[in-house]
């Protein structure tokens, strides 16, 4: 299956990791701007932990978008950030939301925070993501 990982930058150095093990499992993973053969796996964590600049010259946002419609599938990487387990941010959510659009697979690395714990919870439980709760052979 091919898949595009998502998540907060944040988590760019686990995106690299989650991406070998998907590739060790036959899976094709791609991490945002993977299409951007220049760029190796630091320069990726280097460069995307909240650089705007890099971000608006490689048009990130939008590049994103169109991995997301050329996979099958989104893994969202959604660790515990700013105190809140299951954290999905805003640029994951509106990559899940083109996801959900395009009738593409959406995984949950994580459990989805409570109502009461998180911003989008209700938009991503309205997705019916597959939740992995770790475990990468979940993904089918």
């Amino acid at each position: 299956m091919n898949i595009m990982i998502i998540g907060s930058m944040k988590f760019a150095e686990d995106m690299v990791k989650i991406k070998k093990q998907l590739d060790e499992l036959g899976h094709n993973a791609k991490i945002p701007v993977g299409t951007e053969p220049h760029l190796t796996d630091k320069e990726f964590v280097d460069n995307l932990d909240s650089n705007l600049e890099f971000c608006i010259t490689h048009d990130i946002m939008r590049k994103n978008f169109e991995q997301v419609a050329d996979n099958d599938a989104v893994l969202v990487l959604n660790y515990k950030r700013n105190g809140i387990e299951g954290y999905i941010g805003i640029s994951a959510l509106l990559e899940m939301g083109v996801a959900h659009y395009l009738k593409k697979k959406i995984f949950l690395m994580q459990h989805t925070p409570s109502f009461n714990d998180a911003r989008w919870a209700h938009e991503v439980a309205i997705m019916q993501p597959t939740i992995l709760k770790g475990d990468l052979t979940k993904i089918s």
